[in-house]
């Protein structure tokens, strides 16, 4: 089994840490208010609740699943202690009107996973970002199954994909190669991969027809942030 360490305790942190747990990883999870604050978390997914240094050290993949603002708060010098061939999992996505609000790399055109991996200095797969948590809660189809849901892995590390794609395929979902970490726009919002629960076959297309330009549903305005309620 693998050792496992998730940053973010919300929706897709706190689902990925019982799923993991439950096929018997060992799952660390941490958030920026101590583990004190995740005693219930870890009751109900059975991770153990650790600091922010804790939850990097002695795990083979980091899934980092926070808002795209707080990015910032994970210092370079948090990931140091971890060794080279530890998998750095982006799950997260860029909500200018909704939550985050203006990030002008990303705004310029910088892939979203790309600018998070410059702000953390180790290399980063991104996945686990184009579904909604409860695809990830469900009791999945068979391999082979037309309607399997399949989700796309981007990154640039050929051996960390594949570690990546196999976690996905014990979740009991398809894997799909989505090119590189430069091309991971092709399954931030607003594309057509994007919570749109696809099948391999379909997910692939998906990607193909993906476009790079945001649309201004996923632009930050002069009045962003709103909410999910009320973007503005």
């Amino acid at each position: 089994m693998t050792n496992i360490g998730i940053i973010g305790a919300g929706n897709v942190g706190s689902t990925l840490a019982k799923r993991l747990s439950d096929l018997g990883h060992h799952v660390k999870i941490a958030n920026s208010r101590g583990p004190a604050t995740l005693r219930s978390v870890a009751d109900q997914t059975g991770a153990k609740a650790v600091t922010l240094p804790e939850v990097v050290r002695d795990v083979q993949i980091v899934v980092i699943a926070i808002p795209e603002k707080n990015i910032p708060l994970l210092k370079p010098s948090m990931f140091r202690v971890i060794g080279p061939n530890t998998v750095i999992v982006d799950a997260g996505n860029y909500y200018p009107r909704q939550r985050d609000g203006r990030i002008a790399a990303i705004e310029q055109g910088t892939p979203e996973s790309c600018w998070v991996q410059a702000q953390i200095g180790r290399p980063v797969v991104k996945a686990f970002n184009n579904v909604h948590p409860g695809v990830l809660m469900r009791i999945a189809a068979s391999a082979g199954d037309l309607h399997r849901v399949a989700l796309p892995v981007a990154g640039d590390d050929v051996a960390a994909k594949k570690a990546v794609m196999c976690l996905i395929k014990q979740l009991g979902l398809d894997a799909v190669d989505a090119g590189s970490l430069a091309e991971s726009w092709r399954q931030q919002p607003g594309s057509p991969a994007y919570l749109t629960d696809l099948d391999a076959v379909a997910l692939r297309d998906a990607l193909v027809n993906a476009t790079s330009t945001r649309t201004d549903k996923w632009t930050a305005t002069p009045d962003s942030p709103g909410s999910f309620v009320s973007p503005a």
